[in-house]
């Protein structure tokens, strides 16, 4: 048996799973301390599906841990950038598009260096190690304890940003933590940058995080091995995790679509995640989230690491319904985890979209007779407007004319209609509440490769096959069982404005953990 959990900016939802069945689930409020948030839930599940920790086999996590102290500044570790490209790039240097609070946040600091490749391979300018060792000892002078470098493409060509991680180890000490572009972010160098920038700044946090929910487990008697959800929906082992936390700031969204893709049964079809904050809207492509092609922006930060092109807006349960002249309005603002202290059907004072549901007859939960008052054309009015929302939120999505199939999960769906107009019938299947749970249990190992080749004639097919060769060696490498690899994903892109018949190919492969044989 496997648990899976998934922290919510409102709720905390744990699953306990044998194979693809639900055992048990159960639904609590997030706290404010994740941790002990996490150890309450899972002290609910047992007491419901009583289980000995000796038959759980592993246990899939997908926290908001990470993202939430990049979007709240906080505990974020003191951190220098170096890379590697002068005479160019200079113009724009590193940071530069930062929102000034976070550069205080990480006491960011910036360093050039000569080096960096052209997209085949050739040196843009030669490295210079006492440039380096000199750039080492000023980080060192001013306390940094976190590193990220970055060199022109990298992801080509990995070699300078290498030599730069062991040189500046000789000079500051093995206790510095260094993260490399080339493990991270696509081609793209401010982007790419900036999301090695991110994940150093969170590689101090991750190391307490990572430790705290192994201690947690612990303290429940759980031994079995600690797995994070990442952005694709692939685990990663706790010191991958460690490693690279910046993998996991769209884990809730991604859950929520494989899970949503096992209880339905739809590999390909919408998904409308409503939770008790805001509404996520993705797609999903041979059962996995279709990932976005372009920059994501994170806190304000542009980044090109992998995420699911998921649309955000703000309707969920705990939503404020306000009506006007003008007429009635649902979000974006919500009470959060605070609903069960705000909402009137608790005995609060503030009219939510869960105080529209419990009205409406869609839910029964606190008390049905706190929202007796509230008049029928205000939530029939209120009910209509979530429906023409999340529905321009599919329709925006949609990247042809075909039907998508829409798969509603999340506690906060019963606001849904049965029907969204333009988009067809909305299929609710059972366990949609906890699917973003149900999504960290079942989840698979994954290996990516995406680079640019320069193809020769008559060279397609053979370097087709290597990326699939790599991918399939990177998700073993990961953990999973050889026999279970396939390729999920493989997409190439002829790039006319480099020169040597460039091509991007992106491959990814999935597996089964490894110990599910």
């Amino acid at each position: 048996m496997r648990i899976g959990i998934d922290v919510g900016g409102t709720n905390t939802d744990a699953v306990l799973m044998d194979g693809h069945q639900v055992m048990g689930a159960v639904k609590s409020a997030t706290q404010p301390d994740v941790s002990a948030g996490i150890k309450a839930t899972l002290e609910s599940l047992r007491e419901q599906s009583p289980f000995a920790p000796s038959d759980i086999r592993a246990v899939m996590i997908g926290t908001t841990h990470f993202i939430n102290a990049l979007i709240e500044a906080r505990q974020l570790a003191p951190t220098a950038v170096l890379r590697l490209g002068l005479p160019a790039t200079s113009s724009l240097p590193p940071l530069v598009d930062w929102p000034e609070r976070l550069v205080q946040a990480i006491s960011g600091r910036a360093y050039l260096a000569h080096g960096g490749h052209e997209f085949d391979g050739r040196h843009i300018a030669e490295m210079d190690e006492g440039e380096l060792r000199r750039h080492a000892q000023d980080m060192a002078e001013h306390g940094i304890r976190s590193l990220a470098i970055s060199s022109v493409f990298s992801p080509i060509n990995s070699e300078f940003e290498l030599r730069a991680a062991e040189i500046v180890a000789e000079e500051v000490g093995a206790d510095l933590a260094i993260s490399m572009s080339h493990e991270i972010g696509r081609v793209g160098l401010l982007e790419r940058e900036n999301a090695t920038i991110i994940n150093a700044a969170l590689r101090e946090l991750a190391l307490g995080i990572v430790g705290g929910l192994a201690d947690t487990l612990a303290g429940l008697g759980i031994e079995s091995p600690l797995y994070l959800s990442q952005n694709d929906g692939t685990l990663m082992d706790m010191e991958f995790a460690r490693r690279y936390p910046v993998a996991t700031f769209a884990s809730g969204p991604t859950n929520s679509m494989r899970g949503a893709a096992i209880l339905s049964g739809l590999k390909d079809c919408a998904v409308v995640d409503v939770g008790g904050t805001t509404s996520d809207v993705g797609v999903l492509t041979n059962g996995f989230p279709r990932e976005a092609t372009t920059e994501v922006t994170v806190a304000g930060v542009r980044t090109n690491f992998r995420m699911p092109d998921v649309l955000s807006i703000g309707i969920g349960g705990g939503s404020l319904v306000r009506g006007n002249e003008a007429g009635v309005t649902v979000g974006p603002d919500s009470v959060g985890y605070r609903l069960t202290q705000e909402a009137l059907v608790f005995g609060g004072s503030t009219v939510t979209a869960t105080d529209i549901a419990v009205a409406s007859g869609r839910a029964d939960i606190g008390d049905r007779l706190l929202v007796a008052h509230l008049d029928k054309s205000m939530i029939e009015a209120a009910l209509a407007r979530i429906g023409t929302d999340v529905a321009d939120a599919v329709e925006r999505m949609r990247t042809s004319a075909d039907s998508l199939p829409v798969v509603a999960v999340g506690g906060g769906s019963i606001l849904l209609p049965d029907r969204l107009e333009g988009c067809g019938d909305v299929h609710r299947p059972e366990h949609y509440s906890v699917a973003n749970a149900i999504g960290a249990a079942i989840a698979q190992v994954g290996g990516m490769v995406d680079r640019i080749y320069s193809i020769a004639p008559g060279q397609r097919e053979a370097i087709c096959d290597e990326a699939r060769q790599e991918a399939q060696d990177r998700a073993v490498a990961a953990g999973a069982d050889p026999a279970t690899v396939s390729i999920a994903d493989f997409d190439e892109v002829p790039i006319p404005y480099l020169p040597g018949n460039a091509t991007r190919i992106r491959c990814k492969a999935v597996g089964d953990l490894w110990m599910e044989r």
